[in-house]
């Protein structure tokens, strides 16, 4: 017996992109740094939150790269002259990657109390029932 591929399977026509995209979330780092809630804010909108403490707005970037939210973190090291006796909060950079489905779309992102708040929604289309003519041929 032969395994069929998810995205090949006859009856899901259109899907062929899906199994790279399992694939490639299933890649996406796993380091758990910075740590993140996701949580529905209604029912076509959600919240990402990053605990980002340390950063700046300017150590920060938030771009949309192929249906794919990139949060990136790069401080600057300002440890130059100073003598550090334990130095338990390190300043490491960071890209955290969520793949976005079609329609969903990325509002805005607000930095508070070092936290990280970027807002997605996700539009609804109408469901329309649409007839099809069949002409003799």
């Amino acid at each position: 017996m032969t395994k069929m591929a998810l995205g090949t399977h006859p009856f899901l026509l259109g899907f062929e992109q899906l199994e790279r995209l399992v694939e490639r979330t299933a890649k996406s780092g796993n380091d758990g740094y910075p740590p993140y809630n996701i949580e529905q804010t209604s029912a076509t909108s959600y919240r990402i939150t990053l605990a980002v403490a340390g950063f700046s707005q300017n150590d920060l970037a938030i771009t949309v790269e192929d249906n794919s939210l990139v949060i990136r973190g790069r401080q600057q090291d300002d440890s130059e002259g100073r003598i550090f006796l334990h130095r338990g909060i390190a300043a490491r950079q960071f890209q955290r990657s969520f793949v976005l489905a079609d329609g969903v779309d990325v509002g805005e992102a607000v930095m508070e109390n070092g936290l990280l708040h970027v807002d997605l929604t996700r539009s609804v289309p109408d469901r329309v029932v649409q007839t099809i003519t069949i002409r003799k041929g």
